[in-house]
Protein backbone atom coordinates (compact mmCIF):
# COMPACT_ATOMS: atom_id res chain seq x y z
CA UNK A 1 0.00 0.00 0.00
CA UNK A 2 2.53 2.76 0.87
CA UNK A 3 4.32 1.83 -2.45
CA UNK A 4 1.03 2.72 -4.10
CA UNK A 5 0.55 6.05 -2.32
CA UNK A 6 4.21 7.23 -3.42
CA UNK A 7 4.00 6.16 -6.92
CA UNK A 8 0.51 8.57 -7.39
CA UNK A 9 2.20 11.48 -5.22
CA UNK A 10 5.26 10.89 -7.88
CA UNK A 11 2.50 10.94 -10.67
CA UNK A 12 0.92 14.19 -9.40
CA UNK A 13 4.05 15.81 -8.85
CA UNK A 14 5.15 14.88 -12.47
CA UNK A 15 1.15 15.92 -13.95
CA UNK A 16 1.96 19.45 -11.68
CA UNK A 17 5.37 20.19 -13.01
CA UNK A 18 3.98 19.81 -16.94
CA UNK A 19 1.46 22.18 -16.40
CA UNK A 20 3.55 24.37 -14.47
CA UNK A 21 5.87 24.05 -17.60
CA UNK A 22 3.16 24.25 -20.02
CA UNK A 23 3.31 27.54 -22.90
CA UNK A 24 -0.26 28.48 -20.99
CA UNK A 25 1.20 28.59 -17.91
CA UNK A 26 3.68 30.82 -18.84
CA UNK A 27 1.41 32.96 -21.17
CA UNK A 28 -1.15 33.33 -18.11
CA UNK A 29 1.67 34.79 -15.62
CA UNK A 30 2.67 37.11 -18.23
CA UNK A 31 -1.17 38.38 -19.07
CA UNK A 32 -2.68 40.62 -17.08
CA UNK A 33 -4.87 39.11 -13.82
CA UNK A 34 -8.48 37.48 -14.53
CA UNK A 35 -10.71 40.50 -13.85
CA UNK A 36 -8.49 43.12 -14.45
CA UNK A 37 -9.45 45.89 -16.80
CA UNK A 38 -8.92 45.02 -20.70
CA UNK A 39 -6.39 47.07 -22.30
CA UNK A 40 -7.89 50.23 -24.16
CA UNK A 41 -6.63 48.82 -27.62
CA UNK A 42 -9.59 46.32 -26.61
CA UNK A 43 -12.75 48.45 -27.93
CA UNK A 44 -16.48 47.29 -27.76
CA UNK A 45 -19.27 48.86 -28.89
CA UNK A 46 -22.94 47.51 -27.40
CA UNK A 47 -26.47 47.27 -28.36
CA UNK A 48 -29.36 45.58 -26.83
CA UNK A 49 -29.25 42.70 -29.34
CA UNK A 50 -24.99 42.41 -29.19
CA UNK A 51 -22.19 43.80 -28.17
CA UNK A 52 -18.82 43.53 -30.48
CA UNK A 53 -15.65 43.51 -29.26
CA UNK A 54 -12.75 44.25 -31.71
CA UNK A 55 -9.34 43.31 -30.30
CA UNK A 56 -7.14 46.67 -31.86
CA UNK A 57 -4.16 45.95 -29.43
CA UNK A 58 -0.35 44.39 -31.30
CA UNK A 59 -1.43 40.92 -28.98
CA UNK A 60 -3.59 38.57 -28.42
CA UNK A 61 -5.91 39.19 -25.16
CA UNK A 62 -8.57 37.17 -23.49
CA UNK A 63 -11.49 39.46 -22.84
CA UNK A 64 -15.06 38.66 -21.37
CA UNK A 65 -18.16 41.45 -21.26
CA UNK A 66 -18.82 42.81 -17.85
CA UNK A 67 -22.87 43.41 -17.50
CA UNK A 68 -24.27 46.17 -14.82
CA UNK A 69 -26.11 43.29 -13.52
CA UNK A 70 -23.60 40.44 -13.37
CA UNK A 71 -24.81 38.76 -16.38
CA UNK A 72 -22.24 35.95 -17.63
CA UNK A 73 -20.10 36.39 -20.46
CA UNK A 74 -17.67 33.72 -21.65
CA UNK A 75 -14.07 34.05 -22.15
CA UNK A 76 -12.90 34.73 -25.32
CA UNK A 77 -9.71 35.01 -27.00
CA UNK A 78 -8.95 37.73 -29.45
CA UNK A 79 -5.91 37.79 -31.49
CA UNK A 80 -4.50 40.94 -32.90
CA UNK A 81 -7.46 42.83 -35.52
CA UNK A 82 -10.26 40.07 -34.40
CA UNK A 83 -13.68 40.50 -33.56
CA UNK A 84 -16.00 38.53 -31.39
CA UNK A 85 -19.73 38.91 -30.55
CA UNK A 86 -21.49 38.34 -27.07
CA UNK A 87 -24.63 38.74 -25.87
CA UNK A 88 -26.11 42.45 -25.84
CA UNK A 89 -27.50 44.23 -22.72
CA UNK A 90 -31.70 43.40 -23.38
CA UNK A 91 -34.05 45.71 -21.46
CA UNK A 92 -34.43 47.11 -18.36
CA UNK A 93 -31.30 48.61 -16.21
CA UNK A 94 -28.78 45.96 -17.52
CA UNK A 95 -26.09 47.59 -19.80
CA UNK A 96 -22.51 46.77 -20.84
CA UNK A 97 -19.79 48.36 -18.22
CA UNK A 98 -16.32 47.20 -19.76
CA UNK A 99 -14.74 44.92 -20.63
CA UNK A 100 -12.32 42.39 -18.26
CA UNK A 101 -8.93 40.26 -18.54
CA UNK A 102 -10.04 36.33 -18.25
CA UNK A 103 -8.58 32.76 -18.51
CA UNK A 104 -10.00 31.04 -21.32
CA UNK A 105 -11.33 27.88 -20.67
CA UNK A 106 -8.97 24.73 -21.75
CA UNK A 107 -9.85 21.54 -23.53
Amino acid sequence: MPHLLAQAVATAAAALAVLLTSPAASHAAIADPPGTPAPDCAHHHADRRYTTVVNDCDTTVSVTVDYADGQWAPCRTLAPRDIATFAGYGFGENRVIGLSTCLPETV
